[in-house]
């Protein structure tokens, strides 16, 4: 698999992502389609796509968050038929040497907190590409489920345990610039 990053996709690329991200996320667990456009015109965002044989097989949604050093990864979906082949952990890897090339400090996401099996699965997803959990949970007011913050330092011996609540402030300003 090839990695591209994009901080403006193009229009074949932006059209491919989109049909993913809507396949992979229902309506109301995403962000509104203008909402995202606004985010590359700002240059916040790129889109990360991993291509295969012609084809994006994996998309992410990222923004490199300037207080920490780390690349927030907002969105990121697998092609449907492409789960369950370590095609996910693959596009991670290539997102996670695409961020140390550029001397950050790590990745980091927010998974859904709540206890489900869904939402097991997706942290152990997480945990499989070498992402920590963090104890705090996270509760956004526009939102009805509850998030926690889970990083992957590319050196954690340089750094304390995880704080979420400090990561989550960084992670909500950068949803305060996607909104404004």
């Amino acid at each position: 698999m090839k990695l591209t990053l994009q901080e403006k996709p193009d229009d074949n690329s932006w059209h491919e992502a989109l049909a993913l991200y809507r396949e992979a996320f229902p309506a109301e667990g995403r962000k509104p389609d203008a909402i995202l456009d606004r985010m590359f015109e700002k240059r916040i965002s790129m889109l990360a796509a991993g291509i295969d044989d012609g084809e994006m097989k994996a998309m992410a949604i990222c923004g490199i968050l300037p207080g920490p050093k780390l690349l927030l990864i907002d969105y990121l979906a697998v092609r449907e038929t492409n789960r369950g082949q370590g095609t996910g952990t693959a596009f991670v890897s290539l997102i996670a040497d695409w961020a140390r090339e550029r001397a950050l400090d790590g990745l980091l996401i927010e998974a859904e907190a709540e206890d489900t099996a869904e939402n097991k699965a997706r942290i152990r997803f997480w945990e499989k590409c070498g992402f920590a959990r963090t104890d705090y949970v996270h509760q956004y007011i526009w939102v009805p489920e509850p998030y926690r913050a889970m990083v992957l330092y590319f050196e954690p011996d340089r750094f304390a345990a995880p704080d979420g609540q400090s990561l989550f402030r960084h992670i909500s300003e950068f949803h305060r610039r996607s909104f404004r």
